[in-house]
């Protein structure tokens, strides 16, 4: 138990430096990118990005978690994965090729002809990556896979700037997606070298397709989810308003992404190590949910109370329109926050087919809301707003079947652990609320500094005396031992 928690530690140490170094990164390389081009032409790589992920995501098939959780798999098994997502790789891409001028015809855009066909060679090395990748994350070498993210997000980010400055428009965008899919091919088959052969068997693997084919459907169903928006609103609400609301919608995810995929990433592959003791992971989502919330509630309130002063500062005046959208979205931070540690949960139990369920109701949830603020409401915000009501909705759903099929107990043993966060985020949204009512400049760099000054220290008093104290002292205590 001692050696998984401080497996447990390091992952989350060594992830978390390389995610909040790239946070960094990527918030200066935004903010300038966001001054060198229009809304338009980050809408329009939206696009081409949304049918990346999809296909992406058909490449991967499930095969990553089923790596992760299937420790058994030998080196023969290994390599008969590998062929058969270096076949689905290669049709995927070929297919995405030639049917670019289908996709630009589709949305009006022309550009969307080129930049998907130079799209095609990052989802080449992506599809093709999945299985070398995933023994990464079942190897526990976060550390390796830090440093490489890292180095990755430097070279990337200078090129995508400099391209931006050469002049290159649009397609200084697409450089980054395409440098990173190629790099860490590179890095992943270096260190895993696994055979390709034309002709293999997939016999030995079938005890695996079951939990395979429920992740992919949940994979699926949740692109859908996920992505819905965007589709939907650059077909009929146009480039312009996508552009808005997608640099809404990535501001948003930013620290969200920063933090989950921080602890995301370790927990299937720790957790996976201790088996399907129920008990343990009981005790790991009850106390994870409250973690998490604690971060993501209040986090919450102060994108909701510094949205005018983030937009403005990170990408300038001219997407002033986006800061509406942006002031919705960041109220689902935290609900976004807690529920990401769900599916490891469901992937160590075992139970990738209530995953699944899980998926397709927030999948029916989200689209729902979304086809109301494009075709009713026909505004960005209303889609905001929307789809805040559906994640609260899911987020219930989820764990009440969580606690209801796996655990066997009620929603309120969850939700007990909720309370406190939610009551801290509420003094936080008074505080910032009264402190926005006394105080307010012109420069909006000083308001932001003002509310972070607030926000700040009240945070860390509230989690220092709010019963995380001794959590928090020990933690310290174990990174000074392993260090």
């Amino acid at each position: 138990m001692k050696d998984i928690k401080s497996q447990l530690i390091s992952g989350v140490f060594f992830t978390a430096i390389a995610k909040y170094a790239n946070l960094i990164i990527s918030l200066i390389v935004t903010a300038v990118l966001a001054r060198l081009l229009a809304p338009d032409q980050f809408g329009v790589v939206a696009i081409a990005t949304v049918a990346i992920a999809f296909l992406n995501l058909i490449a991967d098939i499930g095969l990553s978690a089923t790596v992760i959780q299937h420790k058994e798999l030998d080196q023969k098994a290994l390599s008969a994965l590998f062929s058969l997502s270096v076949y689905i790789t290669f049709f995927l891409s070929l297919i995405f090729f030639l049917c670019a001028n289908v996709f630009a015809d589709f949305y009006d855009q022309p550009e969307l002809r080129s930049i998907c066909q130079w799209l095609a060679l990052s989802l080449l090395f992506s599809g093709i990556t999945v299985v070398p990748n995933a023994l990464f994350y079942r190897d526990r070498l976060f550390k390796a896979i830090a440093l490489r993210s890292l180095v990755i997000q430097l070279i990337g980010g200078a090129i995508s700037v400099a391209a931006a400055y050469k002049g290159y428009g649009v397609y200084a965008l697409i450089i980054n997606p395409i440098f990173s899919s190629l790099l860490i091919f590179v890095i992943s088959y270096a260190r895993y070298p696994l055979k390709f052969t034309f002709r293999f068997s997939l016999e030995a693997l079938r005890p695996i397709f079951s939990y395979s084919f429920y992740q992919f459907l949940f994979n699926l169903i949740n692109y859908f989810s996920r992505n819905a928006d965007t589709l939907l609103i650059g077909k009929y609400l146009g480039m312009i308003p996508l552009g808005y609301y997608d640099k809404s919608y990535r501001l948003m995810s930013l620290p969200l992404q920063n933090i989950t995929q921080v602890i995301t990433p370790v927990i299937h592959p720790i957790l996976s190590l201790q088996g399907k003791d129920l008990g343990y992971l009981h005790r790991v989502n009850f106390k994870l949910a409250s973690f998490l919330a604690l971060i993501g509630f209040p986090l919450s309130i102060f994108l909701y109370f510094c949205s005018q002063e983030l937009i403005l500062l990170f990408f300038g005046d001219q997407w002033e329109h986006a800061i509406p959208t942006f002031k919705i979205l960041s109220l689902t931070v935290g609900i976004q926050l807690v529920l990401s540690s769900s599916g490891s949960i469901f992937q160590t139990a075992g139970d990738t087919r209530s995953l699944f369920i899980c998926g397709l109701f927030s999948a029916v949830m989200n689209v729902t809301g979304i086809l109301l603020g494009v075709f009713y409401f026909r505004s960005i915000e209303a889609v905001a707003q929307c789809l805040l009501i559906s994640f609260s909705i899911n987020f219930l759903q989820t764990y009440w079947l969580m606690y209801r099929i796996i655990f066997k107990e009620s929603l309120f043993v969850f939700l007990s652990s909720l309370w406190k966060p939610i009551f801290f985020a509420g003094l936080l949204a008074i505080l910032l609320y009264m402190g926005g009512l006394w105080l307010h400049w012109e420069q909006q760099i000083y308001n932001f500094l003002f509310k972070s000054l607030l926000f700040v220290p009240s945070f860390a008093v509230l989690v220092w005396f709010g019963g995380y104290k001794a959590a928090i002292k020990q933690f310290i205590n174990r990174k000074k031992t392993s260090l």
